[in-house]
């Protein structure tokens, strides 16, 4: 897979790439279909490995040639040792765990550097439908409140909270839409939150 087709497909997976160094060493926490992997094998020439948990998108990553585990998030990445990779990913895929903090610090502490998306809750389209007196539904959050699999909603400034709590630094912080980067009012225009984060260094 080339840049072309990974823009086309998820313009947000190809702006988030950017960060990636060629030839890194990656794990892809919730990778899904594995086409970020994809991406990254074959155009960057990064080794590593996806996790996921569902059936059908183990089966699509192991078709794209990934290194596939099939493993509950929730159970975390002792499987793993410490600084085994160059970057985590856990993208899209955070808002769905119960216990955000314990695998945010295991992502940190199996990576050099991590890299999280999540939908923003913050974005006015999903403020404006709660002050109708609806749960949001959009392209970041497209299910109803009755069988999404979300279970945890965040605004880029809470997550910004909790990443300082956890003792993580935040490099860099960007909103994006439609995978366009949002510089004016971020959490209020962008639809998507994207963090690449760093466990504080002990002086």
């Amino acid at each position: 897979m080339n840049f072309a087709e990974l823009n086309r497909l998820r313009p947000d997976l190809a702006f988030i790439a950017h960060w990636i160094q060629k030839k890194s060493h990656v794990l892809d926490v919730g990778c899904g279909d594995g086409v970020m992997l994809d991406y990254l094998q074959s155009d960057l020439q990064c080794t590593g490995y996806g996790i996921e948990i569902a059936d059908d998108k183990v089966l699509e990553s192991a078709k794209r040639g990934i290194n596939v585990i099939q493993q509950d998030m929730e159970k975390g990445l002792t499987i793993f040792s410490e600084q085994s990779f160059d970057t985590v990913l856990c993208l899209s895929s955070l808002q769905m765990m119960k216990h955000v903090e314990e695998l945010l610090r295991d992502i940190a502490r199996v990576g050099n550097e991590a890299i999280v998306s999540f939908p923003n809750f913050g974005y006015w389209p999903h403020r404006l439908a709660l002050l109708r007196g609806k749960m949001p539904v959009s392209k970041t959050l497209p299910y109803e409140w009755y069988d999404t699999p979300n279970v945890r909603c965040a605004t880029i400034n809470d997550f910004a909270d909790l990443a300082r709590e956890v003792g993580l630094d935040v490099l860099e912080c960007v909103a994006l839409h439609e995978g366009k980067v949002i510089t004016l009012m971020p959490n209020w225009r962008g639809s998507l939150a994207v963090f690449r984060l760093r466990k504080k260094r002990v002086d």
